[in-house]
């Protein structure tokens, strides 16, 4: 299983347009030390360093396909960038714009594709994700939407994949695990998620390889949030950024509950610090993970 990163940022990606912070501004014009690590991690560094709306590909090399996680309305470039093969199939995991616009793209660009979301009601929209994305999409032919039962198996391009219901609010907002049978090679994704997921959704999310975790700001960002933080871990720090998504300290706390081997903060915005901005565990666009 070869998993490459198209995009690691947050809606608005980094550098954020009009922004002028010191993080952006590292990102346009990444000194040489700076560049150089990333380029040692496998980062895609070319006149600046983004990080663009998130999106996941993921190869089975014995099969010779491969799976999108999300639709990034970044999805042409991230293909020319990486040039990794277009999907054989996809998965939707939320109807944010972020992580579904770019389904336009298969417009012209394939015969047919296999798109998989969930089957469950959203009761905010009276719709299922996969019901929908048939509807906002009925105009492209080549799309043929699966509804799948959350924790439930199902296949695509030779894995075992399981949706797993998370919390998002106000709409439903689903994980993703990735499974090859014949190594076991696991990947999750917590999908765009507060710290608050339950225990069923943890026990499925359990023991990766790879944890991919939303982590948008870091903890200490909470009380610029209308709501602040929730979740405060034993030291008070807070595990939750307003309602929507894991703090750092968040998503780091759930990597090691989970028990993954490693793990790739995800889905950041460009308010962390410029020092920290750009180290690992942070994400970065275009490393890649050979698992299994």
């Amino acid at each position: 299983m070869e998993v490459t990163l198209l995009g690691t940022g947050d809606t608005t990606g980094t550098p954020t347009v009009g922004c002028e912070c010191e993080t952006c501004r590292r990102a346009r014009s990444p000194s040489p030390a700076l560049r150089e690590r990333l380029l040692e991690r496998g980062a895609t560094v070319e006149d600046g360093l983004e990080r663009t709306r998130f999106s996941v590909h993921v190869r089975n090399e014995r099969t010779d396909e491969s799976l999108l996680i999300d639709f990034s309305p970044d999805f042409r470039r991230q293909f020319l960038r990486e040039a990794v093969p277009l999907p054989d199939a996809a998965v939707v995991t939320h109807i944010h714009f972020d992580h579904l616009d770019g389904l336009g793209n298969v417009y012209r660009l394939f015969e047919e594709i296999d798109v998989h979301a969930a089957d469950r009601t959203d009761p905010v929209t009276g719709e299922s994700v996969a019901e929908t994305i048939a509807s906002k999409y009925e105009y492209l032919d080549p799309v043929t939407v699966r509804p799948q039962s959350p924790f439930e198996s199902f296949e695509a391009c030779g894995f075992e994949l399981e949706l797993v219901p998370v919390e998002h609010p106000p709409l439903s907002s689903y994980g993703l695990v990735v499974v090859d049978p014949v190594t076991d090679a696991t990947l999750a994704l917590t999908g765009d998620t507060s710290y608050a997921i339950s225990d069923r959704a943890r026990r499925a999310l359990a023991d990766p390889d790879l944890l991919l975790a939303d982590a948008i700001v870091p903890a200490s960002f909470c009380d610029r949030h209308p709501l602040g933080g929730a979740d405060h871990g034993p030291d008070g720090t807070p595990r939750t950024f307003g309602t929507k998504h894991m703090t750092r300290e968040g998503a780091l706390a759930l990597s090691e509950q989970l028990g993954a081997e490693r793990t790739r903060l995800v889905h950041l915005a460009h308010f962390y610090p410029a020092e920290e901005a750009f180290d690992a565990p942070l994400a970065a666009d275009g490393e890649r993970f050979v698992l299994g």
